[in-house]
């Protein structure tokens, strides 16, 4: 009975997720408001495992088995064998870089835990400053003053999962992050909470998550050359549902298809839909497609997937285009290592 109770109530969440707006105020229409640009720390958005961002973003319903769990659903962290590595690198927009490193280590009966670090890099900035225009005192006029300056975000976190039963595991992360940029720099704290349901028909899942609780933080170094008083930061707050199902999953088959959708409110943007599929081949080679909705820029992604096993020794090696629109395209890249 317990169980049909947990899988009505994953249900009924997962359903009622895109009516929240719709129906929040019993019978008077909501004012179109879509909250763009309230929160910050945006780095936080970025998922850089290739698995995750070539199925259209869709993170919560799938398992990637192995460390990179922990910047989608970390309670799928439980699909991971005993120790995993893995290594990520992404080209995104504006020559920006972005590096992430997971391991993940499998205890047996006291559950999974993981540890992370995110790094991204925006290059150097040409620093430019507000000059009064000659002639005129009323206006000033931006001028380069052939110095440069840089900025960097950073995050660190250790990332815990469990199975509870055999359908039900539960996962977080706690993270510490920080972002600088020249000599201004603020740090803080955030909390993740995923769950993972199956139903029992078939592979069919269901999964929730919450991610990047924390406080309000506040710029350090601020002075009265910027020109406006310094302002509290509100983190990206962002809650998702999603249901997924393997086809083909019978033993033997080499083939399997993996198919997935979600649902995304985020605290700072409208409302956002993910789908992606993942076909694989005799688990060596697959091949990845899926499509992001309501988004600005972001679209179509693909990807693909190899794995090596030998001796104990596994590799995987994956790659996904994401389709950027006017900001052109991103391209992921991960070396994994399991033993």
């Amino acid at each position: 009975m317990r169980t049909k109770n947990i899988s009505k109530w994953l249900l009924v969440s997962l359903l009622s997720l895109p009516l929240t707006q719709v129906y929040s105020q019993s019978g008077i229409v909501p004012n179109n408001i879509e909250r763009v640009g309230q929160s910050g720390w945006q780095f936080l958005k970025i998922n850089g495992d290739p698995l995750q961002s070539a199925m259209g973003g869709a993170s919560t319903a799938i398992s990637p088995g192995n460390a990179n769990a922990v910047f989608g659903n970390p309670a799928t962290l439980t699909g991971v064998g005993r120790l995993n590595i893995q290594f990520n690198n992404v080209n995104w927009i504006a020559d920006i870089g972005h590096q992430s490193l997971a391991l993940a280590w499998n205890s047996g009966r006291s559950g999974v835990f993981a540890l992370s670090v995110v790094s991204l890099d925006y290059g150097d900035i040409p620093e430019t400053v507000n000059a009064p225009i000659p002639g005129d005192d009323t206006r000033t006029r931006a001028v380069v003053t052939g110095s440069m300056f840089t900025a960097r975000d950073l995050a660190a976190g250790l990332s815990y999962a469990r199975q509870i039963t055999d359908r039900l595991s539960l996962g977080g992360n706690i993270r510490w992050i920080r972002q600088e940029i020249a000599e201004l720099s603020m740090s803080n704290w955030s909390i993740d909470f995923g769950t993972i349901y199956y139903t029992g028909f078939r592979t069919l899942r269901l999964a929730i998550t919450a991610r990047n609780f924390g406080p309000d933080s506040h710029i350090i170094g601020w002075s009265e050359e910027y020109q406006r008083e310094p302002v509290d930061v509100r983190m990206p707050i962002d809650f998702r549902a999603g249901v997924a199902m393997d086809f083909f999953e019978d033993a033997g088959d080499p083939h399997r298809l993996t198919v997935v959708f979600e649902g995304d409110h985020p605290n700072d943007g409208p409302e956002k839909f993910h789908m992606g599929a993942d076909y694989t081949f005799q688990d060596v080679l697959s091949l990845r497609g899926g499509y992001r909705f309501n988004y600005d820029e972001q679209g179509l992604s693909v990807g693909a997937g190899l794995i090596y096993s030998q001796s104990g020794f596994t590799g995987s090696v994956n790659y996904a285009y994401l389709d950027f629109g006017a900001l052109n395209g991103v391209h992921c890249l991960s070396l994994g290592f399991s033993l």
